[in-house]
């Protein structure tokens, strides 16, 4: 007889919106911990060809200014800027920078007990599709755990598809309306 018995996926993310309520906005937080040197995350999180291995394509000027085009296994493509890179401790990039979908992206990393812990926020997401990029956000950095441990990740699409219940019950706690056709 097979095992029917599903269990609640480990959730690493929160939701909440932003402060001003009229914006219907809102942000998305990850916090996990990697048994590697706060120098190989920080490695793998900004060299493009260790990007490319966990996340997508990044490809133009990644200096502080510069921009750059991302293609994300997320299926989401666009234009982006660095705006902070203090290595390796935070990084901060507008996603679609000037344009009315603009989001901003900020990674900490912080050394503790032999490890690193890591803080992702996107913020400016709206409401009604904050839910999608939780459960996107996580299955993200769930890869790059993949890659740091030396494996190859799995599809995107299917780890997406077992959290986005999760991330819609918490987002309807959010206010809007949450849409699940957002992925």
């Amino acid at each position: 007889m097979a095992n029917t018995t599903r269990t609640t996926p480990r959730i690493i993310g929160s939701l909440r919106a932003l402060d001003d309520a009229s914006l219907d906005k809102g942000v998305v937080q990850m916090r996990d911990r990697f048994t590697t040197s706060i120098d190989d995350l920080w490695s793998a999180m900004t060299e493009p060809d260790r990007v490319a291995r966990w996340i997508g394509e990044v490809d133009g000027d990644l200096s502080v200014g510069g921009t750059f085009t991302a293609r994300l296994t997320s299926h989401w493509e666009g234009p982006a800027r660095v705006d902070v890179c203090d290595a390796p401790h935070r990084l901060v990039i507008t996603m679609r920078p000037g344009q009315d979908d603009e989001t901003v992206f900020e990674a900490r990393l912080s050394e503790s007990d032999g490890g690193t812990d890591l803080v992702i926020e996107e913020s400016g997401l709206p409401l009604s599709e904050i839910f999608a990029h939780g459960a996107g956000w996580q299955a993200h950095v769930e890869d790059l755990q993949t890659h740091i441990a030396g494996r190859e990740p799995g599809a995107w699409v299917d780890r997406w598809n077992e959290l986005a219940p999760t991330y819609e019950a918490m987002a309807a706690s959010l206010g809007g309306s949450v849409s699940s056709d957002s992925k």
